[in-house]
């Protein structure tokens, strides 16, 4: 339980931490929910940690001037509780971890953690969010689809900081739901699905369904979505489209739920949280 020998740097600005994170084997660290357990188990030896803490222009929560919605990468999951206007994100976030947890967790690390099974990614995801990174080369932005490629592993380059978290408005009269079977110890998923959904002319006009604890990383069901969009909504096409849940994934196997168990388990709670975002 003793990490092995590193060094360390506060980083004095974003530039300060993107010159210190330049060659070596460097890590960034903030809330350190995640880092510093994995460093005690030496599953993770970084020879250099760069702390970027207190970096104030990293922080912050709020709405965009086009409507959408932006989060700093050290927003903590606290600081993301008390901002957000909508009741399936403060549903989410309530559930993370404890108390100690979501005042000293961020946003940012969770994202660029990547652990398959945290909620906030399948959260994110359904909200069609994007990271924005930084390097010493530039800036640029990346879907959140497409972003998780394997367990505790991204498109971010080593010399890349997620620098804040961006969507675009909800459409009109979308809702959502995160619906969740929680390790009854450790609080994460073993089954995590997050639903937004909207209507228009009797019809499913709009549906991003983000899953988590099932696969390798969290991900975004397009064939859930595709058989949703269009149909009525009733309780036999969420049916339906919740069959696809597992489409396309190597699902999960582990002492808590074997393979079969989990895929059905992702098709009861796409299918509740479906219903949940349409209101029933």
């Amino acid at each position: 339980m003793i990490p092995a020998a590193f060094d360390y740097r506060r980083a004095a600005s974003l530039d300060d931490a993107l010159s210190a994170l330049s060659g070596g084997d460097a890590k960034v660290i903030a809330g350190g929910m995640s880092l510093l357990p994995l460093m005690k188990l030496r599953l993770a030896q970084p020879s250099k940690l760069v702390d970027i803490g207190n970096l104030s222009e990293l922080r912050g929560d709020g709405p965009t001037a086009d409507g959408g919605w932006e989060i700093g990468a050290l927003t903590t999951y606290s600081e993301a509780l008390a901002a957000t206007k909508l009741d399936f994100t403060r549903a989410c976030v309530e559930g993370i971890g404890d108390v100690q947890v979501r005042n000293r967790g961020t946003v940012g690390g969770a994202i660029s953690h990547a652990d398959p099974a945290s909620d906030l990614p399948a959260l994110l995801l359904a909200l069609d969010y994007s990271a924005v990174l930084r390097s010493s080369r530039g800036e640029r932005t990346v879907p959140l689809d497409g972003f998780f490629k394997g367990p505790f592993e991204t498109d971010m380059a080593p010399d890349e900081i997620l620098v804040k978290l961006v969507r675009g408005p909800l459409p009109a009269g979308a809702d959502g739901s995160y619906q969740k079977m929680a390790h009854p110890a450790s609080g994460y998923s073993i089954v995590g699905v997050c639903a937004v959904v909207g209507s228009s002319g009797g019809s499913i006009s709009h549906a991003r369904v983000a899953v988590t604890g099932v696969g390798q990383v969290a991900y975004r069901a397009k064939a859930v979505e595709s058989a949703l969009v269009g149909s009525d909504g009733s309780a036999g096409a969420v049916a339906s489209a919740a069959a696809h849940a597992t489409d396309g994934q190597d699902v999960n196997s582990d002492i808590y739920a074997d393979r079969a168990y989990r895929a059905r388990m992702a098709e009861v709670y796409v299918r509740r949280a479906i219903d949940a975002a349409l209101g029933r």
